[in-house]
């Protein structure tokens, strides 16, 4: 039987390293962001070109200032001092993601320049 190539398009999140790694590993839940986002469900954590796994959006919290959610740590592995950088005295919102999966093998994926928080990704898998 000969392999059919399946095209399927997801939303995919970009996210820095250790940040990335972190979230695809489960051990980040909680990605921190300066705005809300309507996008829920099944996205992919995408880090220098490459999809490194998925995992679930399913709520925003929010919004917080950098020391109340310095009181969450355990959920985004971010200290105060990176998160008020990171604010710049704006507020502050936690993307909550569940059922975080690492890919055996990151796929390479391709991202349009000055994209910088979501990228449309097109996945094609053989079956």
């Amino acid at each position: 039987m000969m392999a059919v190539e399946v095209e399927t398009r997801k939303k995919g999140l970009i996210v820095r390293e250790p940040f990335a790694t972190l979230i695809v590993e489960g051990k980040k839940v909680w990605e921190i962001r300066k705005s809300r986002t309507r996008v829920r469900g099944e996205i992919l954590i995408l880090n220098g070109g490459k999809a490194l796994g998925k995992a679930e959006l399913v709520e925003v919290l929010g919004p917080f200032t950098p020391e109340e959610l310095a009181e969450h740590r355990d959920k985004h592995l971010a200290d105060l001092e990176f998160l008020r950088a990171y604010s710049n005295g704006r507020p502050l919102y936690a993307w909550v993601l569940r059922n975080a999966e690492k890919f055996e093998k990151p796929a390479k994926v391709n991202i349009a320049k000055g994209v910088q928080v979501w990228a449309n990704v097109v996945m094609k898998d053989e079956q």
